[in-house]
């Protein structure tokens, strides 16, 4: 039989109602996107299970939950040190690995920093792997604040204090000239590039992991100009404006967005261009996910937080093209982030050992009406001391998030009749509340609230650090002078 390829893009930070026929946000342009997703198998109801970046990235790797947290691994070097924030453990085995056992030749492409960091092990089981360098406060392009100072001034209003991963972020960014220096731009390009190399190496297995549209929301100024245009004030490309912003000042960060997501879909699009040319679409399956989403203004705020744990931010974009369908369909089932591992070793006819995900193709076939009647979802925090966060636990009726490692009765959402989940309405339903809380402590194993065994610290980025000490010896030798 012959043996397809497989083909797995990330998108960080990509709301899910950016795409499908329920797109809330139907005015971002993702010509891309939407024409991918006419032939695609859509699941509308895909959650993380553990969340932010590098915990959904594990479980998308290995097929285990991430949440609850209980590993204790070193992350010295690993900033940040949020619960779940770290390496694969050794004995989980990752989908390339897997792969590779099988004759695939495995490659990984990706600007998303946080999987090359000290310590970490996101490159296991691929043959290649190409790291692109430079975003956010990736510690890659040396210099200080004199290198951008006349740079600071048009993304805070208090250039004379910038956060230092603006600073990392603008040295990184320094010697951007075009569109092609755009760090989404250059992955796309780095897989197109890619798939020119293996075709002597079918059967393949790519992950193409791109950063982008994750803050800082930076960019080529046209692309914003598409959804607040003739804007003159300062850009808050790190994602969050200040307490005091305008009502100008909100719309243009959303703009940022838009216009990153407009950018990336372009980008994602010639990519795709390039699997027409080689002919790629007889025999690979593609996948595109995203890890998370963001809140624009849906609850009041800007910006992703363990406190808002609804679909905005932890829905996650799953998208899955089969040469052998061809077709859109909708799945409405609940599935989360752990099931891609044992779903692509179904689809390549590969065993799948036993892992806390499952195949969702039971659900595209018909097969089986349901996986699961409710899903739950930890978002770390970035607290000193042990391991915190929220937890979700979410049926088809409610929504119930409460913190794990404090006293806290909980918030309670009825979907039906409050889809946006801006009602509260706990101590109205305190039994529900319970019933659900205890599905949480079942997973857990443990009551709420509860002690699990990871330790966070501050694990401040090296440029925090150096700026700090930079500016403590500047208040001393000011403090000197008679």
């Amino acid at each position: 039989m012959k043996k397809l390829n497989l083909i797995v893009i990330c998108l960080d930070t990509f709301r899910a109602d950016l795409i499908g026929n329920d797109k809330k946000l139907s005015f971002v342009k993702t010509p891309n996107l939407d024409r991918l997703s006419e032939k695609s198998i859509i699941f509308k109801q895909a959650y993380g299970e553990g969340q932010p970046t590098l915990q959904i990235r594990r479980a998308f790797f290995t097929g285990y939950r991430s949440f609850p947290w209980r590993f204790n691994f070193d992350r010295r070097g690993v900033w940040h040190h949020a619960p779940g924030w770290h390496k694969i453990p050794p004995h989980q085995q990752t989908l390339a690995e897997i792969l590779l056992e099988h004759g695939y030749y495995t490659g990984l492409i990706a600007d998303t920093y946080h999987m090359f960091k000290p310590t970490l092990n996101f490159t296991r089981g691929f043959v290649s792997y190409e790291f692109i360098r430079g975003q956010e406060s990736d510690n890659w392009h040396p210099g200080n604040i004199s290198h951008v100072k006349d740079k600071i001034s048009k993304y805070i209003k208090n250039p004379e204090n910038p956060p230092p991963v603006l600073v990392q972020y603008l040295l990184n960014t320094l010697d951007r000239e075009s569109e092609e220096d755009y760090f989404c731009a250059k992955v796309f390009n780095k897989a197109s590039e890619w798939l020119k190399y293996i075709s002597d190496n079918k059967p393949f297995f790519l992950w193409i992991d791109s950063f982008d549209p994750h803050e800082p929301w930076d960019p080529p100024r046209e692309y914003a100009d598409l959804y607040y245009p003739n804007y003159e004030g300062i850009e808050y490309i790190l994602g969050y404006p200040p307490g005091e912003a305008t009502p100008e000042e909100i719309e243009r960060v959303k703009a940022l967005y838009f216009g990153e997501v407009t950018l990336v879909d372009k980008r994602l699009g010639l990519f795709l261009e390039k699997m027409d040319e080689l002919g790629l679409w007889d025999n690979t399956i593609l996948m595109v996910v995203s890890d998370h989403g963001t809140e624009l203004m849906d609850h009041g705020h800007i910006g992703k937080r363990p406190s808002e744990l609804h679909p905005f931010n932890t829905r996650i974009l799953w998208m899955l093209y089969h040469p052998e369908i061809k077709k859109k369909k909708v799945v409405n089932e609940f599935v989360q982030s752990h099931d891609l591992f044992p779903t692509a070793l179904q689809l390549l006819n590969i065993p799948s050992p036993k892992v806390d995900g499952e195949s969702v193709w039971p659900l595209v076939i018909g097969e089986k009406e349901k996986l699961r009647d409710y899903i739950i979802t930890g978002w770390a925090d970035w607290r000193i001391g042990p391991a915190g966060g929220r937890a979700s636990i979410r049926t088809k009726e409610w929504n119930y998030i409460v913190t794990i490692d404090k006293e806290d009765k909980g918030e309670l959402y009825h979907i039906p009749e409050d889809p946006e989940e801006k009602n509260n309405i706990v101590d109205e339903y305190l039994e529900v509340a319970k019933a659900l809380r205890e599905k949480v402590e079942a997973l857990i194993g443990q009551r709420l609230p509860a002690t699990l065994p990871e330790l966070c610290d501050r694990a401040l980025s090296p440029v925090s650090l150096y700026l700090q000490k930079k500016q403590r010896l500047i208040e001393e030798t000011l403090h000197d002078v008679p």
